[in-house]
């Protein structure tokens, strides 16, 4: 067994007292992880993978191996005192009331509604008279509440639903349809349907979306050519017809059809970036499939109809995106006529009440334009404050349409809009025990390493003394054109009430500033990621937000590997490293499951010498160094993971522990029955959410709660 001995102090970080304390010493004893002889080879460098065989989540020494640093790490955890009152302060903010935006099914309207603590959030309905009835209960799939609703897609007439569910937290899907009005099971659950929607035709039945089942194992083996299926009503799913990708070889393949049941809007992908797009007139017997963009050179997605006439959202010669409109006899790109017009700030669209919403984002900050059908802007809409807006979205015969708006200091609150007059009103607003008044927002905009500017939103108690002796947590996530903007959340709000600052910054790889901001972090450009990482947190220490001894650094997925690059390459930097759920082997990711779709963003080792000895440079489990100090560290994985497979946390965490030098604990915490994220507890995120908060104020020399 390898020893690590811990200093920890006794003293509290929060307390004046200055009295001098004695030093409390732990031994932390880290499981044994062998290593095994493993080389692979690449353009004639030899490259070890001693841990390769923690990648086996089918065998008998990898789950005795998580027992084992399950272990280790909630008996540390199990240590810090205040770990308990952190866990009933989060559930007690938590607990509050939680109703979702209605919508009007058939002749009821559905709603979903959480009475605070339940696992999974409960859908519930009306009918015509206002008497209300549970719908559907995800509480009730699963004992421990691990299973989840994924999603859930009415017929147009709102007689018959489709919900698919997840358990323990993967990706791997089944389908069950029911009678809605009765809530009757109609037929045999659909299985293995994988990142797929539920597109129905009138009632005859459905179109999904998924791979073969691979070989060996399901959370972990290679998935590579998706599927769009039709499902009619009645029939057993061993007889669903291959709509698209049985000749043609995609990764990611997603349909819908459109609101008067038309046409079937085909995209196909095999990467997360660009796709082909694709229809169908479903009014003529036997149609075609007709191509309308034939590469993955651009984003384009057919949005709405009236009659032949198409609205497609693209980035085609247009990096922030536009809206453009052509006839379906003939919808070349070289056809499209602009609808509404590429600006200097990123569009995303939603349609309903017979509009068009335009919500642009600027600096990461919602505005929102409302058109006609006709192109005509009919306004700008007023909204609550400086944050983030989404919804607008619904039937064209809705005459009320939905949205929420939020920021870093105040919870989700739901609007309704009533289209024809613009007039906004309070729908369901929160009730949380927390006084958005106390805190608030800064954003400034620094210099990355090379000069490009990035803008990041400070969040913090008002009244805070710039010292360097504030806790922060610096969160980002910096890739596949994701943009992060300002959002309520109760783990932040419990870590600002101890004092802390929460800093995100808007690092290139995400979709703040268009396709451009993306491109420029992505394979040969994606150390500017890290850079921009390593800036921000530099800012925060220059400015006296924080210093060295007070930092965290926390991502996940995507920037679960930002963290893991940014701790090898400078830890230094910061007190404690977040790492979650995170892609840490970039020489293999590509090998699991659909990981080979995330090569837009990273290239693979294989594509050429140039491309692999990049990635070896900063891929996190091969920049672990012996006898480097790096700072306490918590990985957070799940063990049904089947996005960013759970070995590549596994493969970091045992570089770290083997390598490691100094008193800072490197420790894994791998959730059992949980996946990627989604769908996970209440509970169980509760849980994680104490222990990750406790673990970064301990570390930090703070030893009770502010009160």
């Amino acid at each position: 067994m390898k020893k690590v001995l811990l200093t920890m102090i006794a003293a509290s970080a929060l307390l004046s007292c200055k009295e001098e304390t004695k030093e409390e010493a732990v031994v932390l004893k880290y499981p044994e992880t062998k290593k095994v002889d493993t080389t692979d080879t690449y353009f004639g460098t030899e490259v070890k993978d001693p841990y390769r065989w923690l990648e086996d989540d089918k065998s008998a020494e990898t789950a005795a191996w998580v027992k084992a640093e399950n272990e280790v790490t909630f008996g540390y955890l199990e240590k810090i005192p205040f770990r308990k009152d952190m866990k009933e302060r989060l559930e007690k903010l938590w607990n509050y009331e939680k109703i979702s935006a209605p919508a009007q099914e058939g002749n009821y309207t559905y709603y979903y509604k959480n009475n605070g603590l339940q696992n999974q959030s409960v859908l519930y309905r009306k009918d015509m008279s206002g008497k209300e009835e549970l719908f559907l209960d995800p509480n009730t799939f699963s004992a421990d509440g691990t299973t989840s609703l994924s999603s859930v897609e009415f017929s147009k007439d709102g007689s018959l639903v489709a919900y698919s569910i997840s358990e323990a937290g993967s990706d791997w899907n089944k389908i069950i349809i029911m009678d809605a009005v009765s809530k009757k099971k109609l037929e045999t659950e659909l299985v293995d349907v994988k990142f797929s929607g539920i597109a129905w035709i009138g009632n005859e039945g459905f179109y999904y979306s998924s791979y073969d089942k691979p070989k060996g194992s399901q959370l972990s083996a290679k998935t590579d050519q998706h599927k769009l299926y039709f499902h009619k009503l009645g029939t057993a799913q061993k007889d669903d017809k291959v709509i698209f990708g049985l000749n043609e070889k995609r990764r990611y393949v997603g349909a819908n059809v459109t609101e008067d049941d038309k046409y079937l809007v085909i995209s196909a992908s095999n990467s997360t970036s660009g796709n082909e797009l694709y229809f169908k007139d479903l009014s003529v017997p036997n149609s075609k499939i007709t191509n309308i963009v034939n590469n993955f050179d651009s984003d384009s997605y057919i949005i709405d109809n009236k009659g032949t006439k198409l609205y497609i959202v693209t980035n085609l010669n247009a990096p922030n995106q536009k809206v453009v409109t052509v006839d379906a006899a003939d919808p070349k790109p070289a056809n499209w006529k602009d609808f509404i017009a590429e600006t200097e700030n990123v569009l995303s669209v939603s349609t309903g009440s017979g509009f068009i919403f335009a919500n642009y984002m600027k600096d990461a900050v919602s505005q929102v334009k409302q058109y006609d059908y006709d192109g005509k802007m009919v306004r700008e809409i007023k909204l609550p404050g400086i944050g983030t807006a989404g919804g607008f979205g619904g039937k064209k015969e809705d005459k009320e349409l939905y949205y929420s708006f939020t920021n870093y200091t105040t919870p989700g609150t739901i609007y309704s809009f009533e289209p024809k007059g613009g007039v906004s009103a309070v729908y369901e607003k929160p009730k949380v025990d927390f006084n958005s008044a106390d805190y608030e927002s800064k954003q400034v905009f620094y210099n990355s390493k090379d000069g490009t500017k990035v803008p990041m939103i400070i969040t913090y108690k008002k009244g805070i003394k710039l010292d360097g002796k504030n806790p922060t947590i610096l969160y980002a996530y910096g890739g596949f054109n994701v943009s992060l903007t300002p959002a309520f959340s109760i783990t932040n709000a419990v870590w600002m009430e101890q004092g802390g600052v929460y800093a995100v910054p808007n690092l290139r790889g995400g979709g703040e500033y268009g396709k451009k901001w993306h491109d420029d972090g992505t394979q040969m450009k994606k150390q500017n990621v890290f850079d921009d990482f390593i800036a921000a947190a530099e800012y925060l220490i220059a400015q006296k937000y924080t210093s060295t001894d007070y930092l965290a650094i926390r991502g996940g997925s995507n920037g679960g590997l930002l963290v893991g690059a940014t701790m090898t390459q400078r830890p230094d930097l910061m007190k404690v490293a977040l790492p979650a759920v995170g892609v840490m082997d970039m020489l293999r990711y590509h090998t699991f499951t659909a990981g080979a779709g995330w090569a837009y963003d990273y290239g693979t080792a294989n594509d050429s010498k140039e491309m692999f000895e990049y990635l070896k440079k900063y891929s996190p489990v091969h920049n672990v160094k012996e006898g480097t100090s790096y700072p306490a560290t918590l990985v957070t994985t799940g063990d049904h993971d089947d996005r960013v497979v759970p070995a590549h946390s596994f493969k970091f965490a045992a570089e770290l522990q083997a390598k490691q030098k100094g008193n800072n604990p490197v420790l894994i915490r791998i959730e059992t029955n949980a996946g990627h994220g989604a769908g996970k507890p209440v509970s169980k995120t509760i849980e994680e959410a104490a222990d990750i908060l406790s673990f970064t104020l301990y570390n930090m020399g703070i030893r009770e709660l502010k009160k």
